[in-house]
């Protein structure tokens, strides 16, 4: 009697011989080549030639490009969502009204720990900073999807903490601290520029004391 037939098996998440899932290596991969040559300047088989693989299986696995350059930012960006989450609610449970700058360092502190996780940390900043400049309907999209539920919750806490100020003017405000931010994150080799070198390094944490304050008194002014 003739055997049933197994059901046919899914892909699943591959592994390599050293237990390194082989769909992660292609998302570190697609990461730092969308990070340096942003979405248009990425190319799959660069991609591919990054995490040594042949160019079709990323495909087989991950995708179009387009689907690709979502899995990646839809990775990391998701994870910086949920941290802002969580922080706010931790500031909202101790009390109502947090403070103006608890509320500041609450947003940051998730992109400050990012950018220390290593080489993909740091790349991901890159590319979350394109991210915010590219116009294409993808990005737009991404940008809606993946940070504006923590980024409303935010603007509604700092109506709050800001009765002097209309609606209009804290997302104003919560704009340019978003754009300040991440500047600050990518182009700190300017400070040594514009102070001729007096000043070439500010140690990470210090840095995110003077952002915050900086922030704090921009989004508190009249």
């Amino acid at each position: 009697m003739a055997r049933p037939a197994e059901p046919r098996r899914k892909p699943g998440r591959p592994k390599e011989a050293d237990g390194t899932d082989l769909r992660d290596r292609i998302l570190d991969a697609a990461e730092l080549e969308f990070a340096d040559h942003g979405y248009n300047g990425a190319r799959m088989r660069d991609i591919a030639a990054r995490a040594g693989v042949n160019p079709a299986l990323i495909g087989y696995y991950n995708g179009s490009k387009g689907a690709l350059y979502e899995q990646v930012i839809r990775r990391k960006g998701a994870g910086i969502d949920i941290a802002r989450h969580a922080n706010l609610d931790a500031l909202l449970a101790q009390s109502p009204t947090p403070a103006l700058r608890d509320i500041v360092r609450a947003y940051l502190q998730p992109q400050w720990d990012m950018k220390e996780r290593g080489p993909g940390g740091a790349a991901f900043v890159r590319l979350q900073a394109r991210l915010h400049s590219e116009p294409e309907a993808r990005a737009l999209r991404l940008r809606r999807e993946v940070y504006d539920p923590a980024a409303k919750r935010y603007i509604a806490a700092l109506a709050v903490a800001l009765p002097h100020l209309t609606l209009e003017e804290v997302s104003l405000r919560m704009a340019f601290l978003v754009g300040t931010y991440l500047f600050m994150l990518n182009d700190l080799g300017r400070l040594g520029d514009l102070t001729d070198g007096r000043v070439a390094e500010v140690e990470k944490d210090a840095l995110l004391d003077h952002l915050e304050r900086f922030l704090a008194a921009g989004l508190r002014a009249d």
